[in-house]
């Protein structure tokens, strides 16, 4: 696969604007990013020393998270709405380690994303990815390829790690989640990665680098970010500190809020069940 550091990219990317996609490669330390994207990085790195580890941290999460709804739910379709670019176990890989006809759309609105991920996804009949915006959700439940891949009569898994908090206000994220959950057979499952905003300095710093890099990303009260999950039934442990959740293993000691570090209190982790 040619990277950009190697001087290709696909049509339609302006290389001067850092993406959220590539941006977040970057801090993983991904090579499918640009200078504009590197210097993003950086500005989250000096606003938030542990932003890698962060953005690894939200990554296990996304692996615990299917991991539990293909083994344990036996969730067998997912949508994964602002995918990324490929990375280490990607979401189809953890699910089809699992159950290996699981079916997995990826959506996102980078063209990079589109363009690498039919690369790496050329010999995977059970999965395949569209370009499109979680800011208009009608269109990813509407677009052809979703409906070939995936029956919304049967139990779906949506996925929104880490895209949430790109959402404003006024673009309305409860609505837009309730838009899509709306039309999804009962047993379907909503998973979340978000920003809490409890008043540490970790989660403004994270917030502050985002907004200053991307023109978005928030921080938000627990009630709000409790409030995505349309108050459907949460599968335990509930809503937490994503070093304190382990859906398949519930029961499993972690540590104490108050003995977590401060950059291990910027993002949570849910998944609710609609019945």
């Amino acid at each position: 696969m040619t990277s950009p550091a190697a001087g290709w990219s696909p049509p339609g990317i302006d290389t001067t604007v850092p993406s959220v996609a590539r941006v977040y490669d970057a801090i993983l330390g991904g090579r499918d990013n640009f200078e504009v994207d590197r210097e993003a990085a950086q500005t989250f790195m000096w606003h938030i020393p542990q932003a890698k580890q962060v953005a690894w941290s939200n990554r296990a999460a996304l692996i615990r998270g299917v991991q539990y709804m293909v083994r344990q739910a036996g969730i067998d379709q997912i949508l994964d709405i602002g995918c990324g670019l490929p990375t280490k176990q990607n979401t189809h890989e953890a699910a089809q380690e699992i159950n290996p006809a699981t079916r997995v759309v990826y959506v996102d609105n980078d063209p990079m994303v589109l363009a690498h991920g039919r690369a790496l996804l050329a010999n995977n009949e059970n999965t395949t990815v569209v370009t499109a915006d979680l800011r208009d959700p009608q269109a990813i439940l509407d677009d052809p390829v979703v409906h070939e891949y995936l029956d919304f009569d049967r139990p779906v898994g949506v996925m929104l790690i880490g895209m949430i908090m790109l959402i404003s206000d006024d673009e309305g994220p409860d609505d837009i989640i309730a838009t899509l959950m709306e039309p999804l057979a009962p047993g379907s499952h909503l998973f979340i990665t978000d920003w809490p905003d409890t008043g540490d300095p970790a989660q403004h710093a994270l917030s502050r680098a985002c907004l200053e890099t991307l023109g978005n990303g928030w921080a938000r009260p627990l009630d709000e970010v409790r409030s995505r999950f349309q108050g459907m039934e949460m599968v335990p442990p509930g809503l937490d500190y994503i070093a304190r959740w382990f859906p398949e293993d519930p029961e499993k000691p972690v540590a104490e809020f108050e003995d977590l570090e401060s950059h291990e209190r910027t993002m949570m982790a849910g998944i609710a069940v609609k019945r």
